[in-house]
């Protein structure tokens, strides 16, 4: 998609649509009333009428319009005008972009980043923007045989500012959000892909091609021997059961000073979990090849980095593994050496996502973190408690926890706290090993990030549980592409 900024009057756009607000009760927004000044009361006229009310999720496609130079004028409802949200604008501007895509035009000019947010200026209306049209825009039918194609695919849009003063802000903030929505399509693209074709080889060969692309970026596979070398028993006790071998991809961008401390991303990798000889349920199985979101999450959050060349140093680490079931696997009650010294009684092998986790974060203390942040699909238990809206998140940092909400907040792409109590600790004891992989049913995203936080006691450490927000199920069963947003915006905030 073709992204551009403009400032002028919506009369004078010689575009094939023009995008303009109408909200509750039949009131036009500032451009809307321009359009309706030059074409005679065209628009408040059909509206009198009652063809729109102003109220969300409704538009009205008009064509030759009197006055107008553009082809179509297309009404979007937005509800009270005062009650205009985040959401709410988020949700406009996707059905804004779906309605367009209906009418056949191949491009637009759209004024619906005029629209009133408390605490919200241009650029955020901007770079939210971009990152809906290309969301709503998306489909993954690479796979297909005989590929849907639009009559007239939408290949253009324009969204506006108010003056040309604010052109080089409006261009910086579509270029965040390009960037950001690129990030995001890589993401949902590598999650959306099968495993069999999207295996650990295969995430390295990515990375390794990302890197011949961006001299900024350097990638290191480190592959089974190496990681026993390193001691990553936990680690390879997942892969074990595997023809697939394990890889651990790092991928470093240096944006800054070598003095910097880097951010370091930690993103779950395995690209099918059956849960090994614990054997999960064969419904929605097919849906395990998206237990590697959280790898996908850092490849998208790098390559959005590198594209926009931010003065920052950021870390991905990606430990990437297939669980299988088959004679060599790890039975539950095996015993194993981490990293870090510290044995883990394996009780549950498909709690196999801290197992490659716990290695990795260890393995994360060579570069000097300013901060490590995990991401993966890791608990059910997540799911159950925060539905499929909100990100789990757990810290041994108030202040790293703060600064990732408000990311959320600010991004969209909200996280929830929860509690990483000692209490909780007490859960993972075994009588046989210094821990063991599972506390019990109760407080499973708890006593998970517990497990965790035991490996990241040398530095401050946040997870991120995106069991429930990673994808979607049902008939538009995908990849969302989160919390690329969250994570972004957190980074944007670190280099202000």
């Amino acid at each position: 998609m073709d992204f551009n900024i403009k400032s002028g009057n919506p009369e004078k756009q010689r575009t094939a649509c023009v995008i303009v607000a109408v909200f509750e009760s039949r009131r036009l927004s500032p451009a809307a009333k321009a359009i309706d000044d030059v074409s005679d009361k065209h628009l408040s006229n059909l509206i009198r009428r009652g063809d729109m009310e102003g109220n969300k999720g409704q538009y009205l496609l008009l064509h030759n319009v009197p006055g107008m130079i553009a082809d179509r004028v297309l009404l979007i409802g937005c509800g009270k005008e005062r009650e205009i949200d985040d959401l709410t604008y988020r949700k406009i501007i996707a059905n804004s972009i779906r309605a367009l895509n209906t009418t056949g035009s191949l491009e637009c000019v759209n004024y619906l980043t005029e629209l009133s947010i408390k605490g919200r200026d241009h650029s955020w209306k901007i770079r939210q923007a971009v990152q809906i049209a290309e969301h709503s825009l998306y489909q993954f039918d690479e796979l297909k045989s005989k590929k849907k194609k639009d009559r007239r695919p939408l290949r253009k849009i324009t969204f506006t500012v108010p003056t040309r003063k604010e052109l080089p802000q409006g261009e910086a903030a579509m270029n965040e959000g390009r960037a950001i929505a690129n990030g995001i399509k890589l993401t949902r693209d590598l999650a959306n892909r099968p495993s069999n074709i999207c295996t650990p080889a295969y995430l390295a060969k990515q990375a390794q091609d990302l890197a011949k692309k961006n001299r900024s970026l350097t990638v290191t596979v480190l592959e089974e021997a190496d990681m026993k070398k390193l001691g990553m028993g936990s680690l390879l006790s997942v892969s074990q059961g595997s023809v697939e071998p394990a890889k651990l991809i790092t991928l470093e961008y240096k944006g800054s000073k070598k003095s910097q401390k880097p951010i370091v991303l930690v993103g779950k990798g395995v690209t099918f979990d059956t849960g090994g000889i614990s054997l999960k349920p064969g419904q929605a199985m097919d849906e395990m090849k998206y237990d590697m979101c959280g790898a996908a999450s850092v490849f998208g959050t790098i390559a959005a980095v590198v594209e926009l060349g931010l003065p920052v140093n950021v870390v991905g680490v990606i430990p990437a593994v297939e669980n299988m079931p088959s004679g060599t696997a790890t039975n539950p009650g095996d015993i194993f050496t981490s990293m870090s010294g510290k044995t883990i009684e394996v009780l549950n092998t498909d709690a196999e996502g801290r197992l490659i986790l716990c290695d990795a974060i260890t393995y994360s203390e060579r570069f000097n973190p300013e901060v490590v942040i995990d991401i993966a699909t890791l608990t059910g238990a997540c799911v159950i408690a925060l539905g499929k809206h909100a990100t789990g998140l757990l810290s041994n940092h108030n202040p790293l926890a703060r600064d990732l909400l408000s990311a959320g907040e600010e991004s969209g792409d909200r996280a929830w706290q929860l509690p990483l109590w000692d209490e909780y600790q007490e859960q993972l004891n075994s009588p046989f090993a210094d821990m063991a992989n599972i506390g019990g049913r109760e407080a499973g995203t708890v006593t998970a990030a517990c497990f965790l936080s035991r490996f990241a006691e040398k530095y401050h450490w946040a997870h991120l549980d995106i069991a429930g927000t990673a994808w979607i199920s049902g008939a538009n069963k995908g990849a969302t592409g989160r919390p690329v947003s969250l994570l972004m915006q957190y980074i944007f905030n670190q280099t202000k």
